[in-house]
């Protein structure tokens, strides 16, 4: 990809299907590609660490504290964090959203 390039990447549910293994080199990568503070939105059905096939699709299902790791590790600042869909209890929202900016 190249370095430096864009402003923001919006990746819903897209980042749930990269092994876990792969992950950290994926951040890394989208986070060179952005713009010194660039933003990147993220949503993805969240779990409890555990990955694997489910039917014909692969997933990787994150809790918070593990996907926060992750990209603190790629080089991201966490800007906020939420469940959704909105306004329901938390066992009823499995989608974790998450605005980081690339930290410089």
């Amino acid at each position: 990809m190249p370095a430096e390039r864009f402003d923001g990447i919006f990746a819903n549910a897209v980042l749930f299907h990269i092994p876990r293994q792969e992950l950290p080199r994926v951040l890394k990568q989208m986070h060179g590609t952005l713009k010194p503070a660039g933003v990147l939105f993220s949503s993805n059905p969240r779990g409890e660490n555990q990955e694997g096939w489910n039917g014909p699709r692969y997933g990787a299902y994150h809790d918070l504290q593990a996907w926060q790791a992750l990209l603190t590790e790629a080089g991201f600042v966490e800007l906020e964090h939420y469940y959704r869909p909105a306004g329901l209890p938390r066992e009823q929202q499995p989608w974790l959203a998450s605005v980081w900016r690339r930290a410089d």
